[in-house]
């Protein structure tokens, strides 16, 4: 964006209107005067484009609108399910029964993949659906004049060119260069942080202005607070500012959560540890005799065991149940596995204004030079005030017309604008002045905008002829700073030192008492030209209350509960902070050290000595902070192992959002940039949503590890038995077809629907995992194996007695150890319950999922006993009474020895060989 196009529309012809793909043509556009603007762009300022020329440059430069979610077809979800290797390992073992002429085995296996695949098909149908829900944003109308008429159309279709009709209220939609101007303002924030509206004209600036003084310009996603205006488009979509910025925060590497990492982790060692096992088994099968293409069978078989095929089917299923979840709770997932992460968190980096609070603020009181008069509300009692103090009328007038807010509803301190200027305007109305006519009787004449650094605005309004009156107000100390007098009983007085000393510590005072303070000066001068914020007569504080929400204090004390170290990150200021710190439960120490952002800009963090960090991560209260000093604050705990939530809502926020293991963004106030850069979308702003939000990730996690311990502990069961079978020299205790089917029955079902279970009710009194912490653990791997032993004996002994002790057939005999297998699968769900929680009253018992599964899954495998075709197909014989008697016997032995070691460690708090899922327990 160097130069700019000629005025020669042939010139512009020439250009191809820029780039076909980009929305953007006029470079610079604040530098030229509109009519070059206008000029530039082909437009006409009084009857705007044709429809023909809309539909040509919509061609050209494609929707107005920021990065668009690619939606997945039908064909890619399906050629998905052919990726992994599971499927491969199933394919390998249809391909060589049919190459050795084991055409049924063949087919049986080919079943198994298509029914895998139409499960992992509609599964991950549903979740990618569901996501893509989560993109599709309400159509946004804008005033344009198009064909000399007036008329709404969608945002969508604006095209650089197109004449913008805009008033207070309107949500601007591209980046326009002003044309006409009516006292137009607009809320810049989300672009340049300032809390203020700027006001806005028309003349050309130079061309090396800085965006946030581009005061001839309006851009995407800010909105306008006051008066109208007209303005021509000269960028959209990603070649906005806000596109810019959106397409940089795009760009970032994201970096995995800890789940994603986990399970990868998982996968990876269990892949390697599946082709040595199959492996191994397969060519000692060989060596000591039996058929290669028996063995081939089964090695490939083991090998499908080994890996719990239903991991990423119910993983997905039970993180799309969370998004669900909290969808219904105010806070939108934007990726399925932000879920875990916010219930792994450690830390919760959180603004104050409207997370904490209410960011409904109410005028409380007025230090004057003259003493102080409070905001009771009610108009008699205010008016009394006013005639006792003269100079509260002046200050009163300054927060009028140093203001840009209008009030619309003075019982429900409602309006549009700041809720700081909108709670002034307020008080004056009690006060018996009118907010109307003050502002007819003292025109602006200029404004000069709120400026982050000098954190000041200024009016001059018009008092008489040729003299105007500068109203002044912003932070205290900053207004202090600029006054060298002090305004009382109608006339001035120099200000020593030590005066403004005592201001500032009057202030400090108020702001302890958790009141958002501002302060107020003003000067008569004889022209609009020069700097409003020298020779200030200082005229008084207000203190404004914006009071605590009512869920925060509990829902701190439930993250305290929980282990989970909460942290104010706010821009106010340090006494203020504390004050609202120690009210919420934040704080519990009135004198606790705040960290100032001066002084933390004066720090080098990665420098810093390790007492120096221990300092700083033991903080819970940051003031007058920025957005790169967020950014800085989540590097320093997350390089100490911390995962780290955090909490914003303007543009500067997105890099630390980011940056952040869960960015969090307000879905109310937030800037649609914020937005993308966020992993969950609060929809009410209210801090009390990400601990609802915890709550559930810790819910989710738990139920993942639950069934990746139950699909561990069944696969490793599998395998041990064929391995047992070799060292005793028996035949297999369980065909290779007959694995398939286990794995496609007992283990998705049950798996899916510990996936989905409710959790404990005292969840939130665990503390949280640690960063690195794997999915499964070192003793819940001894668990693994000890599961899988008992099943895997009690097999073998069903086969032993079997072919011993009741003289059957080895085909009917391995019927029979197959049953047991399958049985005992299904019961061992059972011991995924908590150690210490009640045999009869747990997650499992009250699990209606869990019930569903064992009758579908018990139906299926009476099935494929009593129904002849599929029976044949895996070579079940239905067995006797006796023969059901001895299954259900040694199928309940891993069940009632779990139960049995479970009583023996509980005392001790400790698992043995039984799931050790703390955070699900009581």
């Amino acid at each position: 964006m160097e130069g700019i196009l000629g005025n020669n529309p042939v010139l512009l012809e020439n250009q191809k209107m820029g780039n076909e793909t980009t929305g953007s043509v006029n470079h610079q556009p604040w530098s030229i005067s509109f009519e070059e603007a206008l000029q530039n762009l082909d437009s006409n300022q009084q009857g705007g484009l044709t429809s023909q020329e809309v539909t040509k440059r919509l061609s050209k430069f494609g929707k107005n609108k920021l990065r668009e979610y690619k939606k997945k077809s039908i064909f890619e979800i399906i050629a998905d399910q052919f990726k992994s290797l599971i499927i491969l390992l199933l394919v390998v073992a249809a391909v060589s029964s049919f190459l050795f002429g084991e055409y049924l085995d063949g087919w049986a296996i080919l079943v198994v993949v298509l029914i895998s695949a139409m499960i992992g098909f509609i599964t991950e149908l549903r979740a990618v659906r569901s996501m893509e829900a989560l993109y599709k944003l309400g159509h946004v109308q804008t005033r344009v004049l198009r064909n000399g008429k007036v008329s709404l159309a969608d945002a969508e279709t604006l095209v650089p060119g197109d004449i913008v009709l805009l008033e207070g209220g309107d949500v601007v939609t591209a980046d326009l260069r002003i044309l006409e101007s009516s006292r137009l303002q607009a809320d810049e924030s989300v672009l340049t942080g300032e809390s203020l509206p700027v006001s806005k004209e028309i003349e050309p600036l130079s061309s090396e202005t800085v965006l946030a003084e581009r005061n001839n310009m309006l851009y995407k996603g800010t909105a306008i607070t006051r008066g109208s205006g007209k303005a021509v488009v000269v960028s959209t979509g990603m070649e906005t500012e806000l596109g810019a910025i959106s397409e940089l925060v795009q760009g970032a590497d994201d970096e995995k959560t800890p789940l994603e990492e986990r399970l990868n982790k998982l996968g990876n060692k269990l892949i390697w540890v599946t082709l040595g096992i199959a492996s191994v088994i397969t060519i000692t099968g060989i060596y000591t005799g039996r058929e290669i293409i028996f063995m081939i069978q089964t090695g490939v078989a083991l090998a499908v065991a080994t890996i719990p095929e239903g991991l990423p089917v119910v993983a997905t299923i039970a993180l799309a149940n969370g998004v669900k979840t909290m969808a219904g709770k105010n806070a939108l997932i934007t990726r399925l596995s932000s879920v875990e992460t916010l219930g792994s968190t450690q830390v919760i980096f959180t603004d104050k204004t409207g997370t904490l609070t209410e960011n409904r603020m109410t005028a409380q009181s007025y230090l004057l030079p003259s003493g102080e008069v409070s905001v009771s509300g009610n108009q008699d009692q205010d008016k009394k005030g006013l005639s006792d103090n003269p100079i509260l009328k002046d200050v009163l007038e300054t927060g009028i017309l140093c203001n840009n807010a209008t009030l619309t509803d003075l019982e429900n301190v409602k309006g549009s604008g700041d809720p700081l200027e909108i709670a002034l305007l307020a008080a004056a109305e009690n006060f018996g002045i009118s907010v109307e006519s003050v502002r007819n009787e003292y025109p602006e004449e200029r404004e000069e905008a709120f400026d982050a650094e000098a954190k000041m605005m200024a009016t001059w309004n018009s008092i008489g002829e040729g003299t105007y009156r500068v109203h002044v107000k912003g932070a205290p100390d900053a207004v202090l700073r600029s006054c060298n007098s002090v305004y009382a009983n109608g006339s001035t007085k120099p200000m020593a030192e030590t005066e403004r000393e005592e201001w500032i510590e009057k202030n400090n005072q108020l702001a302890a008492q958790g009141l958002r303070m501002i302060a107020f000066a003003q000067k008569d001068v004889s022209s609009t030209d020069g700097n409003p914020y020298e020779t200030l007569a200082f005229t008084g504080l207000v203190g404004l209350l914006d009071p605590p929400r009512s869920d925060v204090k509990q829902a701190i004390e439930n993250c305290k509960r929980a282990g989970i170290n909460v942290v104010m990150v706010t821009g106010d200021q340090e006494h203020t902070a504390r004050y609202i710190a120690n009210e919420i439960g934040i704080e519990s120490d009135p004198n606790a050290n705040v960290v100032h952002g001066r002084d933390l800009a004066k720090m080098d963090i990665k420098k810093l000595s390790n007492e120096g960090k221990r300092s700083l991560l033991e903080t819970t209260v940051f003031a007058r902070i920025s957005p790169a000093q967020k950014l800085s604050l989540i590097d320093l705990f997350q390089a100490n192992n911390r995962t780290v939530a955090m909490t914003g809502d303007g543009v500067n926020d997105a890099p630390a959002l980011k940056s952040a293991d869960i960015g969090i963004a307000m879905g109310r106030r937030g800037s649609q940039v914020a937005r993308e850069a966020a992993d969950m979308i609060l929809t009410d702003d209210a801090f009390s949503s990400i601990v609802t939000a915890i709550e559930q990730g810790r819910i989710i996690f738990t139920n993942i590890r639950k069934f990746v311990y139950y699909l561990m502990s069944c696969n490793v069961s599998e395998v041990t038995v064929i391995a047992l079978s070799f060292v005793v020299g028996s035949p297999l205790p369980i065909l290779p077809l007959q694995i398939l089917f286990l794995n496609l029955v007992t283990d998705v079902f049950p798996a899916l629907a510990l996936g989905l279970g409710e959790g404990e009710k005292q969840i939130m009194r665990e503390p949280p995992r640690k960063r690195q912490e794997p999915i499964l653990t070192n003793q819940l791997w001894f668990g693994i194996a000890g599961y899988g032993a008992l099943i895997s004996m009690a097999v073998m002994a069903t086969l032993f007695v079997g072919m011993k002790v009741m003289n059957l057939p080895v085909a009917e005999a391995v019927t029979l150890s197959f049953l047991t297998l399958a049985f005992a699968q299904l019961w061992h769900v059972f011991n995924m319950r908590g150690d210490r929680s009640s045999i009869v009253d747990n997650t499992i018992i009250n699990n209606r999922f869990v019930w569903g599964a064992i009758v579908l899954s018990a139906g299926l495998i009476l099935a494929a006993v009593y129904i002849p075709s599929l029976a044949n197909v895996l070579s079940i014989h239905p067995p006797a009474f006796n023969g059901w008697a001895v299954v259900l016997i040694f199928s309940l032995v891993p069940i009632v020895a779990g139960e049995l070691i479970r009583l023996v460690f509980n005392n001790h708090h400790q698992a043995g060989i039984t799931p050790t899922l703390k955070q699900s327990e009581a």
